[in-house]
């Protein structure tokens, strides 16, 4: 499949340092957030838009219809947060903490997660459409029933990450590490590794190589 090229965040030239109150359905727009800790956080309709997090962290949290379009998030810490169902349009995370983080049932458009850390993170049932994982750790991670378009995933540790019932043809995952990994044998037609992968893959379906 061509790679599509992804749409960046677009944000503001000057966006205002500032350190908001986060509740049910209110909009974080145009600012500027660094070393912010919001604790218990069980939010309704939260929105951030146009805006740079760094260092904010809502770890073990639950935001419900949380919705973020054009955001930058950098070191981030996010673990074991509920986003499910939430709508990512044009994000990135950067050098973020995502162990645990439910992403199930989400929508995800043009975003990047580079240097993360996202063990046992899921993202089961989600939809993804111009999404690239670099140099990120996906250790125990759920990618089953996803629908995806122009998923991309480079550098990143795969081992033990499931991905059931998700359709395979044209996955490259040539450039990426696992030992171990689970799939859906009537999926994995067409997807697309190296010679390595290609022995751990026989051997998940049964098959044995002499």
């Amino acid at each position: 499949m061509k790679e599509k090229k992804r749409i960046v965040p677009i944000l503001p030239a000057g966006l205002t340092e500032n350190s908001p109150t986060f509740e049910d359905e209110s909009i974080i727009e145009t600012i500027y957030i660094e070393n912010q800790r919001v604790d218990g956080a069980d939010f309704h309709h939260l929105f951030f838009k146009e805006s740079y997090f760094k260092r904010l962290q809502i770890s073990s949290g639950f935001l419900k219809q949380f919705e973020c379009i054009n955001v930058i998030f950098e070191n981030c810490d996010f673990s074991n947060t509920e986003w499910i169902g939430a709508g990512f349009h044009q994000v990135e995370f950067r050098q973020c903490k995502l162990t645990g983080t439910n992403f199930a049932e989400s929508y995800l458009k043009d975003c990047l997660f580079t240097d993360c850390m996202l063990d046992y993170a899921s993202f089961a049932a989600s939809t993804m459409k111009v999404v690239h994982f670099a140099a990120s750790s996906l250790r125990q991670s759920d990618f089953s029933e996803i629908d995806w378009q122009y998923l991309r995933l480079t550098d990143c540790t795969l081992t033990q990450s499931q991905w059931f019932h998700t359709l395979l043809k044209n996955l490259d995952l040539s450039k990426n590490q696992f030992d171990t990994i689970a799939v859906s044998p009537e999926f994995i037609h067409g997807v697309i590794v190296n010679a390595e992968q290609a022995l751990i893959l026989a051997e998940t379906l049964g098959i044995i190589v002499k």
